[in-house]
């Protein structure tokens, strides 16, 4: 499980938070912002990792422009998808600094104007060429699909099948899925079958309970079902905790240290 900063807010600065996390029991920590820290923080914060034993978990690698609804990676701008693989090239020097082996893609928005068939292809050619640059490093693309009814209007990767989808049409071990629960249970559901159908190209985990994204435990979703189901499955990848806590304050890092534990019980 790994947690990220603003999990354990009252313990203190952000290395203080990965302390505080790796004495608690976590073994793994995430950043969706550090591509855009000063290099001194990512070099720090790589430190404070290794020192502790813990696994750099994803950081997002190129971050969509959310209130410009940009980028349309299938769409009829070159610009868009030249802009992205500069951004993919940049991201591979802070995955190394951070011993980060996946970083989160969002693979931009829908073009209401055209079929989605091909901006599906389109994609499909941007994550391949994305996929020549990252694979000789080791890293792996992650696309995470966003709920559009709550969270993100308007972007193309709605679902984790449809995730699956690109994933086998670049057919590149450098492009798998990011499977978020908190988003997939808004728009499809079906978690477990979902998972089941898409494993193979399935390299991430992230969780998140619905309604509200907090914690396991404060929703609709049975985490400790999920938990037993990747534990068949013999998941040793990281599961990340990309939510907020229920309660503020101490009170609600003590009670997000609670539910992980009982989900990891199951």
């Amino acid at each position: 499980f790994a947690p990220h900063e603003g999990s354990f807010k009252s313990r203190g600065s952000r290395l203080e938070q990965i302390a505080y996390a790796a004495d608690q029991g976590f073994t793994a920590w995430e950043d969706n912002e550090a591509a855009g820290r000063p290099v001194a923080e990512q070099d720090a914060m790589a430190k404070a990792l290794r020192q502790r034993g813990m696994t750099m978990g994803v950081f997002v690698a190129s971050m969509p422009r959310w209130g410009d609804f940009r980028p349309v990676l299938g769409g009829n701008d070159e610009g868009d998808r030249t802009a992205f693989l500069a951004d993919i090239r940049k991201s591979i020097d802070v995955a190394k600094r951070l011993d980060a082996k996946w970083m989160t893609v969002v693979p931009g928005f829908l073009d209401r104007r055209l079929p989605v068939e091909i901006q599906t292809g389109r994609i499909v050619d941007t994550m391949r060429r994305a996929a020549e640059i990252v694979a000789p490093h080791g890293v792996v693309m992650v696309m995470e699909p966003l709920n559009t009814l709550v969270d993100h209007p308007g972007v193309f990767l709605q679902t984790v099948p449809q995730g699956f989808a690109v994933a086998r049409g670049v057919d590149s071990p450098a492009v798998k899925v990011l499977a978020d629960l908190y988003h997939e249970q808004i728009q499809a559901g079906h978690l477990i079958k979902t998972l089941e159908s898409c494993w193979s190209e399935i390299a991430y985990i992230q969780f998140g309970d619905n309604p509200g994204r907090k914690e396991p435990g404060t929703g609709e979703i049975n985490y400790q079902n999920v938990v037993r189901w990747l534990r068949a499955k013999r998941f040793a990848g990281v599961i990340g905790m990309e939510h907020g806590n229920s309660i503020d304050g101490r009170a609600g890092e003590e009670a997000l240290i609670a539910a992980y534990r009982a989900i990891d019980a199951a």
